[in-house]
């Protein structure tokens, strides 16, 4: 096959490529760190909040976190921009370690 047949059967490069790229790791970045955020924030409020012994719930909240974490990756690839795959992970664990301080009497509790 000749150059010429050649260079016209490869797709165009997108001029944006940089900007799929830079998506790309700010999803990936949103994947772990946001996911670890998550996840840990949930695993705050599940020592909290589940009704077994003290360390019952600290191991409990801590299994019941991988999951957490894995749905925050898969949510930070497939949300629609990457506005939403940084900002949800970041708000619901906000959300979750504001009530884990509220709930923290609680947590003490044997």
């Amino acid at each position: 096959m000749s150059t010429q047949a050649l260079s016209r059967s490869r797709p165009k490069r997108a001029s944006g490529g940089w900007r799929h790229a830079a998506q790309v790791l700010v999803r990936t970045l949103a994947a772990v760190f946001g996911g670890y955020f998550l996840a840990h924030a949930f695993s705050a409020l599940g020592a909290s909040i589940l009704p077994f012994s003290r360390p019952d719930r600290v191991v409990a909240g801590a299994l019941l976190a991988f999951p957490v974490w894995c749905a925050a990756a898969i949510y930070a690839f497939g949300a629609r921009d990457w506005k939403r795959a940084v900002g949800l992970p970041l708000a619901l664990g906000l959300a979750m370690l504001g009530l884990a301080s509220l709930l923290a009497e609680q947590a003490l509790r044997p």
